[in-house]
């Protein structure tokens, strides 16, 4: 998933050297040799914590206040005037809509990608005190890695578990700098004491300032992993999600458009969705029938919608790996996102899109 842009197509090699080339719960590539996460396992660990010595582990910040944006371990994920967090609901529709949702499956439903550690499905992250100790991290990628030591404790879960062979990110958020660290396909290094992975991404969560231009993150399109998840903090406790989502499709374009600032095919079809495309649930989806949970969900789709991040099964939406999402809770989450279908979408209006 995280890359797999021609980018530096030498790339593709790597992926193709960790068997990333397919993923285990029905996330295929595109076709073109590039990784997708859609379906990937999730880590088995329960999201928001790890073990000791890593502090606490726990999300300890204060609910946000009412009115405001998205948090978590006392941070604002990025300002309200972020474009993960901005209203899109009155955006105007892309000239090109129809054509882009052609593109990506539009018969097939909604899946939630994400469920409990004990099912290893999603994506999990680990909340960090402010004076978690900072270790040595190496990238096979490093002129588009942000250098290390990173504040990873040597317990922190990894997406799919110690023995997974897909994208195996490891996110960390950091309490007091509100720094995020975020890896794809992280291993141990061989001293034991630190990480190595094939890149890595450090986000200010003060500011949301976007990747150099062409450069690539923990994630294909360049784009943060942890603000685009479905948490059940937000989910279950708050009712309300407060910012976009991430998806993967099967098939991208050579090109990518803001927030997003990295490609991830080598298909030049204008058609079809460049990384960092967003979409969003059209207004007239009645949700009056939907779940408690899956409301949530689809009422942020509607609101803030949700971005092309990465290569893999359409109409995957990514969450958090947590053992909070139950057999109940998962049962009518995967029922009603089968009512959903990528043609009740519609494509909100595009700024520019790179194509080099």
């Amino acid at each position: 998933m995280t890359f797999g842009t021609a980018r530096s197509l030498g790339l593709l090699g790597l992926l193709g050297s960790l068997g990333l080339l397919v993923t285990s719960c029905g996330g295929g590539g595109n076709g073109d040799g590039t990784n997708g996460d859609g379906g990937d396992a999730g880590t088995g660990v329960d999201t928001g914590m790890c073990a000791p010595p890593c502090g606490t582990g726990t999300d300890t910040g204060a609910p946000p206040p009412p009115g405001s944006g998205p948090s978590a371990g006392g941070c604002a994920v990025f300002p309200a005037s972020n474009e993960w967090n901005r209203d899109v609901s009155a955006d105007a529709v892309d000239p090109n809509s129809a054509n882009y949702i052609a593109a990506m499956s539009p018969t097939k439903s909604l899946h939630p990608d994400w469920g409990s550690m004990t099912d290893n499905y999603g994506i999990p992250y680990v909340i960090v005190p402010a004076d978690q100790a900072k270790v040595p991290v190496s990238f096979d990628y490093a002129d588009e890695s942000d250098p290390g030591p990173y504040p990873i404790p040597a317990t922190a879960p990894v997406e799919g578990g110690a023995g997974a062979s897909g994208d195996r990110h490891v996110l960390a958020l950091q309490q007091g700098s509100c720094l995020l660290y975020e890896m794809f396909a992280s291993e141990k290094d061989a001293s034991g004491a630190g990480w190595h992975a094939g890149s890595g991404a450090v986000w200010n969560l003060g500011t949301g300032a976007l990747r150099p231009e062409g450069w690539t993150s923990a994630d294909a399109a360049g784009l943060p992993i942890f603000p685009g998840l479905a948490r059940p903090d937000e989910v279950l406790d708050q009712k309300e999600i407060k910012h976009a989502l991430r998806f993967t499709v099967v098939n991208s374009q050579k090109a990518y458009v803001h927030p997003a600032t990295h490609l991830a095919s080598s298909k030049t079809d204008p058609n079809l969705p460049p990384m960092g495309l967003r979409v969003r649930l059209k207004a007239s989806v009645d949700l009056s029938a939907m779940s408690p949970a899956a409301k949530v969900v689809f009422t942020a789709l509607k609101k803030y919608g949700m971005f092309v991040a990465d290569n893999g099964s359409d109409w995957y939406v990514s969450g958090a790996s947590d053992n909070r999402w139950d057999a109940t809770v998962m049962d009518g989450l995967v029922g009603d996102f089968k009512k959903i279908h990528g043609s009740d979408f519609e494509v909100v209006k595009l700024g520019t899109i790179v194509t080099k």
